[in-house]
This record gives C-alpha cells, structure tokens and sequence, in this order.
C-alpha cells in the first residue's frame, strides 16, 4: 500500500513539479515585487539604506535537517556558525533567504531540536534588529502563524516575522534604486500557484511526504534545470529599470549575471591565451575543487546586464558555504570554508554598486 501511494504521489508531484515555467516564474515574481512596492507588508518590507554605509550578508538554503545521513547542512553546520559569529561582530544585517530549514525531509520538531546552536545564532540577530526572515519551498511552513508561534518564537522571540521577499532601496545620481530579494521559487506550481497550493503545500503535501519517505525534488542536481532557472529570473530582471535581483533556491552561485564556474572558465581562457602558466594551474585546481557542485555544466552563458545574482546555498558537499555581501559600497559574492576551527572567508567576486547601477538597464 505505501509503495502504492508512493508511487501516485511521485507521480503527481512530477506533474506539478517545479520545472521552471517562464510564464509563470515571471507572474509570480512580478506579482510580489508589486504588492512590496505597494506597501503589503505581509508579504515583505521596503528597507531604505545608504548604499555607502550599509552592511548586509546574505546567505540561503541551509536546509538545515535531523543531522543524520540525509541532513545536507550537516557538514556545513561549523562553517555556518562562525560565519555568523564574524558578520554579528562586525555589525552585519542578516537576511536569511529561504530554505533556511529542510521540513520536507523532517518534522519542525526534529529540525528545531537537532539545530539550536545555529538557530539561536541567527536569534542574536533579531535581538539587534539586524534580521529578516525569508520562507522558501523548502521551509513553506514558516509563512503560517501557527507552526511559527509553536516552532520558531521560543527560540526568537516575538518580533520575529517571515516574508516571502523584500526590497533594498537606496538613492544614486538623485534616483532611486532597488535591490529586490526572494528566494526563488516563486512560479513552482507545487508551492506557489495561489494561496490553496501553499497551505496544500505546508500541511498536507509535505506531511505525507516525510510519511512516505519521497523526495521528488532535484532541482538542486540537475544543473539544466538550475541554469533553464537561473536564465528565467535573469529574463524576469532585465525587465525593471533600476533594479537588481537576489535569490536562492538554485544552490548556484551568480554573480552579476554570470555565474562562478562562467567566470572562472573565462578567465582560464584568458590566462593561458597569455602564456600565464602560474594563473592557469590556480583556475584549474579551483574547477577541480568545484566539479562535484557544477557536475553537469557544459556551456558557458553570458547574459548582457547585470541584474542578476544567486546567492548559492550553505550545503555543500565540502561543507563551504557561499553568499552575497553588500558593505563598503560594494557587493561581493563571498565563500566560508575551512575545518577543524580554522574557518576562511574568500571573495570570488565584487565590485562596487554604483558601476552596476551605471550599467543598467
């Protein structure tokens, strides 16, 4: 009987999988930068901030898990930690953008029980006012008042708040500018088609998963999907003047619109169309070190502005961690890695926000 249902459920879900649609990643997104624009608070906040002065780490997909053999985070966890710990001492804002915890794979219970360390890092946070919370497909259960006040509140208290995205505004040659953040999955017709399909999602549709032990979703390991998705919400981007884009959800790094393993191959071909043998071995070695992460990439993509960027995830299979900074003026896409307590920060990419505003579209 379970196998049965396993089955039907499978495939249900590949029916209604999360295979990215461009018509409806683009409604979706658009529907949601609107109602934030136009001052739904429920669904996310306009935050103003100067763009000179401003310290924010963005980081996403966690999917922090019952730390156990399917627990993705796991190897993660340490690297995690003290990556907080630097960006609360140096007075970082901390936007946690989606999939922060994995609840199709584990109760809330289990995730918060196994997971406290971590969770009451990110609660120093909002203790500071220095928090925003981001739900995910992942963690859909969050955007419910419910399992928040029974799961999360203990641990962060009562001014903790969940949105679906948010937006950065700042000012720039006497215009305004905007930075908006979601997590991504926006337009996946298993968890954001309307509000039936969310809370479909969140109590049903994940509660029987974990009963019957499926994980139909991979869209984290097929990097055709991950790029078709990435290109999407690169196309989505391109269509508002002033405005970047940050999202999760793809585990992918990006980075003004062209993605980490793009640029290192690019400038690979660079390095040896010099004869810089010392460069070339260095590029080399760091695409041996990412092949289990792009296994699967072929082709590289450049796309024309850029708008777009992708924070990775925080679950690795190295246990490094990547994510999007915005300080000193500038953004950088940024990774953690280390072991046995000595734990490096490393910038892959930056460059300053204005040489980006100047280039948009």
């Amino acid at each position: 009987m379970q196998r049965q249902l396993s089955r039907f459920i499978i495939r249900l879900s590949d029916k209604l999988s999360s295979s990215p649609d461009r018509e409806a990643v683009f409604a979706s997104l658009t529907q949601l930068h609107n109602a934030i624009l136009k001052g739904d608070r429920e669904r996310g906040p306009v935050i103003h901030i100067d763009q000179s002065s401003a310290r924010i780490i963005i980081l996403s997909d966690q999917h922090k898990g019952g730390r156990d053999t399917a627990d993705d985070f796991m190897k993660a966890a340490d690297t995690y930690m003290a990556a907080l710990d630097h960006y609360y001492q140096e007075g970082f804002t901390y936007i946690n953008l989606g999939d922060c915890e994995e609840l199709w794979e584990n109760t809330p219970g289990t995730v918060i029980e196994k997971n406290r360390p971590p969770l009451l890092e990110e609660a120093r946070f909002l203790q500071q006012k220095r928090y925003y919370r981001i739900f995910g497909n992942h963690d859909l259960e969050w955007h419910y008042l419910i399992p928040r006040q029974q799961f999360l509140k203990p641990l962060f208290g009562k001014k903790l708040k969940v949105y679906e995205g948010l937006i950065l505004q700042t000012r720039y040659n006497d215009n305004d500018y905007r930075i908006f953040l979601a997590h991504g999955h926006q337009g996946d017709k298993r968890s954001d088609g309307n509000a039936f399909s969310k809370w479909f999602v969140a109590a049903i549709w994940t509660p029987l998963q974990r009963l019957l032990d499926i994980h139909p979703d991979t869209l984290a390991e097929s990097f055709d999907l991950v790029d078709a998705h990435n290109i999407i919400m690169y196309q989505w981007s391109i269509l508002y003047p002033r405005t970047l884009f940050i999202s999760g959800h793809t585990h992918k790094p990006v980075f003004a619109s062209l993605d980490h393993i793009d640029r290192l191959s690019k400038q690979l071909q660079k390095a040896a169309s010099y004869g810089d043998t010392a460069t070339v071995r260095h590029i080399e070695a760091e695409l041996q070190r990412r092949q289990a992460e792009y296994a699967g990439k072929q082709l590289v993509k450049t796309m024309a502005h850029p708008t777009y960027f992708n924070t990775g995830c925080c679950c690795f299979n190295d246990g490094d961690i990547t994510g999007i900074e915005i300080a000193d003026g500038y953004i950088r896409l940024i990774k953690w890695s280390g072991k046995n307590g000595d734990f490096q920060r490393k910038v892959l990419e930056e460059s300053p926000l204005y040489y980006l505003f100047d280039q948009l579209p």
